[in-house]
């Protein structure tokens, strides 16, 4: 389906200024969904890509919709992670540009399977205070705001904005002291609180008891002695914490359950 939004979305009222417009396609019962922005750099750093994507992926299976900006990054890992069937891309452009090219294939997938908003013209291309607009709506959709990475000065710091403004509560992964000088900052301040357990992060936000589901789900998995490249891309450190307390075992390339 693809048209203009014409209902009142309560979420939005947030906003410095109610959209104009707002077109969308996909599939708009996401947006009835519980739902969480996540946001950040869009050059993260290996730590940050993995947290970010078994982020979104259990709080996507916990029933969590994840709203990011399609961009490159933090924003491509977030929706991917959430799969293209739970996960709204809000467009700095009209609905008739895939924006940055290099999502194209994901961009279709999520306007196929998930849902696509724009505040713009179909044929509207991105400018600089576009993104901002972008990143206003982003943020107002989300229950929470989720920061992943961000340096001081980024485009990021513009959304945390937003979030301040809003009231909305803002959560950040930790890092290492000089790195992600923005969340760090964050936390400093005490304007955020770390996520320094994701199953906890996502029973707390959700009420949904993930740790028990996602630990039959990881064995059963292993079971099916699954190539490590694979358990790496599905379960991430799961499986370095499972090798360490001795539940799997890494074998030629292959992980199986040990016992």
């Amino acid at each position: 389906m693809r048209g203009t939004i014409e209902q009142k979305i309560e979420a939005l009222i947030s906003m410095k200024k109610y959209p104009h417009t707002l077109q969308y396609s996909g599939n708009l019962a996401l947006l009835e969904k519980k739902k969480i922005s996540i946001v950040g750099s869009r050059k993260p750093s290996q730590y940050t890509k993995m947290m970010t994507h078994n982020l979104s992926l259990a709080l996507s299976k916990a029933g969590i919709c994840i709203v990011s900006g399609g961009a490159m990054g933090v924003d491509a890992i977030a929706h991917n992670g959430a799969k293209s069937s739970n996960t709204i891309a809000v467009l700095p452009n009209g609905l008739n540009h895939k924006y940055p090219a290099i999502n194209k294939n994901l961009l279709s997938s999520i306007e196929e399977e998930g849902l696509i908003l724009s505040q713009f013209d179909d044929d509207f291309k991105a400018t600089s205070w576009s993104f901002v607009v972008r990143n206003e709506l982003v943020v107002a959709l989300g229950n929470v705001l989720i920061v992943s990475e961000a340096e001081l000065g980024s485009g990021s710091m513009r959304s945390i904005e937003f979030a301040l403004e809003m009231g909305k509560k803002i959560y950040v992964l930790p890092h290492r002291i000089g790195e992600s000088s923005a969340t760090n900052r964050l936390l400093q301040d005490g304007k955020a609180e770390a996520i320094y357990d994701i199953a906890n992060f996502v029973t707390e936000i959700s009420g949904v008891t993930y740790k028990d589901k996602i630990e039959d789900e990881f064995i059963e998995f292993c079971k099916t002695s699954p190539t490590y490249d694979e358990a790496i891309a599905k379960y991430g450190e799961k499986l370095f914490e499972s090798e360490l307390d001795g539940v799997i075992e890494i074998r030629q390339g292959r992980v199986f359950v040990a016992g």
